[in-house]
């Protein structure tokens, strides 16, 4: 009677860890929103007590002069985060997937998870600045 109870109790655990490690599988590989953010990476450093993820903010910027909102987000991979480093500083666009429902903050600190980074070559503002003037010769005086 031991026995077979041990064997159910065993049984059981397994189910529970196998269930456990399949929500967190599918959890980390299907995502609930994907899409593009622009801005300037302001903040990035690699966290966690046990667990060390690459966490950054990035300042999103709609019109010079606005306040601009934050993007937290976190990397996992390595080569993604030498290329966050490179181009800080400089107007990016990040790709990057929304992960819902992950079960501790092991995995990272945010829901966004940037998978690609690149740089956005600045283009001249089609709104005039205040107090700035801009002089274009016509050849004709």
């Amino acid at each position: 009677m031991k026995k077979k109870l041990l064997i159910w109790s065993v049984a059981l655990l397994l189910l529970i860890v196998a269930g456990f490690a399949g929500y967190v599988w599918i959890a980390l590989h299907w995502s609930y929103s994907s899409g593009d953010r622009a801005g300037y990476v302001q903040k990035f450093s690699k966290k966690g007590w046990i667990c060390k993820t690459w966490e950054g903010e990035m300042a999103m910027v709609s019109l010079p002069g606005s306040i601009p909102e934050k993007f937290l987000f976190t990397v996992h991979d390595e080569q993604v985060a030498q290329r966050i480093h490179a181009v800080m500083g400089k107007r990016v666009s990040v790709d990057y997937e929304e992960h819902i429902g992950l079960p501790t903050s092991c995995f990272g600190d945010t829901r966004h998870f940037v998978k690609d980074v690149r740089v956005i070559e600045d283009t001249p503002s089609p709104l005039p600045i205040p107090g700035v003037t801009t002089e274009r010769g016509s050849g004709a005086q």
